[in-house]
């Protein structure tokens, strides 16, 4: 009963400091500490037995292994948003866009880029990077209120496109271990809930900013924003280009090297950007330098909540709990949505989320003849609902890192996009199957 307090209790008090802007390097340790001693866990590896769990062992482990999983993305995916940026070939496409579109469409014009790249193969750890520099321009341009900036980067990156059928995110392809199935599982389904969650999310998204727009709010500049006044930009297609090669080598290059493709994918980009926009660049050297230490401070924050994770997992009310959702009684779409929606939750992570639930739920549903694809689909789908609660590590780099946002101007259209949309989605989802589509 303690441990299971601890674990509501530090998860709880994750979300909260995290709302309240407290430094994460800060707020990941303290509530990890908070699980860990209300459940029992040693602190130190010295006061542990050989290979058992502790604090300081665990928090440590998830933390490092994911800054060596995703350090060097983290840090190109910054630089190419930074030379895109103070080459002005960010800017160039942004005015391209809205000359073309027409300022009403700027928004969908910023939800369309994060869609492409995310169906491209580039992760959404990065997506955002290299889209924020178009997207800081386009609602200058339109007068719209930067704090909706967040929100429209994630719901191009994290609602339509990455659960979907066919997409090369992680949250689509680790089902496939588990159930034998495809990228493809489920594309009936899965294209009526994208259109869906596409619609009625842009639909919100854009009734969000009008109302915040009709309420006086406008866009207030900042001294670190870049200034493109009076300065000469490159062409247009010298910014599409690189955004275009980062695509095209993600995407070819996935099968093979999966996310190590984004190294090369990124590190094109950087390349083709300064080839392309070299003349226009203010300071290359301060790009470079702002890049590296953005990428630091974003890949920090995010290591932070998944050390958190990485103590949560290791009590034993985390194990009460999995066996809890993953013991759901009737209709294995519906217990398995909400095992993993759940776990997900807890952890930050919809990849953790599924990794967690799928060996556990996939013998036991393929044993009992439960439709592989539909289950595929729905897991993937679920996985993108909760875990995008404020300690998520993309929120947080998304909404402080990248936008210099505080939770509390930016989580709640944010929240509304990638966690209440989602689910509704999800909802559909398993009406769908259930009446036999795609099944």
């Amino acid at each position: 009963m303690l441990s299971m307090i601890g674990l509501v209790g530090g998860l709880a008090l994750l979300i909260y400091l995290t709302m309240r802007g407290m430094n994460l390097l800060l707020a990941g340790p303290l509530c990890a500490l908070v699980v860990a001693v209300l459940s029992g866990l040693p602190l130190f590896p010295q006061l542990a037995g050989e290979g058992e769990a502790n604090f300081v062992g665990n928090y440590m482990s998830g933390f490092s292994s994911f800054v060596t999983s995703w350090y060097l993305m983290f840090l190109l995916g910054a630089i190419f948003g930074k030379v895109m940026e103070d080459s002005g070939a960010a800017d160039s496409v942004s005015k391209w866009i809205v000359d073309k579109l027409g300022m009403k469409f700027a928004i969908f014009a910023i939800v369309l880029a994060c869609a492409v790249l995310t169906y491209g193969g580039v992760s959404l750890f990065v997506v955002a990077f290299s889209v924020y520099p178009m997207a800081i321009s386009l609602f200058k341009e339109a007068n719209l209120p930067r704090r909706f900036i967040p929100a429209t980067l994630a719901f191009g990156s994290v609602t339509f496109t990455m659960t979907s059928a066919g997409s090369p995110e992680i949250q689509n392809w680790i089902p496939i271990e588990y159930l034998g199935t495809s990228p493809l599982a489920g594309w009936e389904v899965s294209v009526i809930v994208a259109i869906f969650m596409m619609i009625f999310g842009g639909w919100w998204l854009k009734r969000m900013i009008n109302k915040a727009v009709a309420n006086g709010e406008t866009f207030v500049s900042r001294e670190n924003d870049p200034i493109v006044e009076n300065k000469e930009l490159p062409h247009p297609i010298t910014g599409l280009i690189p955004l275009a090669v980062v695509l095209l080598i993600s995407f070819f290059f996935h099968d093979k090297l999966a996310q190590s493709a984004l190294i090369i994918a990124l590190l094109g980009g950087v390349i083709s950007t300064y080839l392309l926009n070299r003349k226009y660049f203010t300071s290359v050297n301060k790009a470079l330098s702002e890049g590296t230490m953005g990428a630091l401070i974003a890949i920090g924050n995010t290591a932070a909540v998944v050390g958190f994770g990485g103590v949560a997992k290791a009590v034993p009310a985390f194990e009460v709990a999995v066996d809890a959702m993953t013991s759901i009684p009737g209709s294995p779409l519906i217990g398995g949505a909400i095992a993993v929606s759940v776990i997900a939750g807890m952890t930050g992570s919809a990849s953790g989320g599924q990794a967690i639930a799928l060996p556990l739920l996939a013998p036991h549903y393929v044993d009992a003849g439960v439709n592989t694809e539909a289950l595929h689909r729905v897991v993937a789908i679920s996985s993108g609902a909760l875990d995008s609660l404020p300690h998520n590590g993309y929120v947080v780099t998304t909404v402080r890192s990248i936008c210099g946002e505080s939770h509390k101007d930016a989580y709640g259209a944010v929240g509304a996009l990638t966690v209440i949309v989602p689910l509704i989605g999800l909802a559909i989802a398993i009406i769908l199957f259930s009446l036999g589509l795609g099944i």
